[in-house]
């Protein structure tokens, strides 16, 4: 399941920077190809579909990513054992000393 989100991110990711490269800055872009009024496509709607594809495709990453971080297998699990040591104290303030616990000899024979 995780390979498949991680997948479908890059190929989202892909998309998105193709749409993109398509833009211009200043608004011109694919939308400069577009010279006719009588279009179906025109200036403004292509600009307008392109800036939906944008926002849409950067949504389904932001997502798509959230939903990766729950697919991870068990590496939230480990990260939280792994990231205190056992020994240091809990809510030692500065100053106070640390008791440390004494370890027993083992009984004479």
């Amino acid at each position: 399941m995780h390979t498949l989100i991680i997948v479908l991110t890059v190929l989202v990711a892909i998309l998105l920077i193709a749409v993109v490269l398509v833009q211009k800055s200043k608004g011109g872009g694919l939308s400069s190809t577009f010279a006719g009024g009588n279009q179906v496509l025109g200036v403004r709607h292509t600009n307008d579909f392109i800036e939906k594809l944008t926002w849409t495709l950067a949504g389904i990453i932001c997502i798509l990513s959230i939903i990766s971080t729950f697919t991870t297998p068990g590496a939230s699990q480990q990260s939280l054992r792994t990231s205190a040591p056992a020994s240091a104290p809990v809510n030692a303030a500065p100053g106070t000393p640390v008791q440390t616990p004494v370890e027993q000899a083992p009984a004479a024979e």
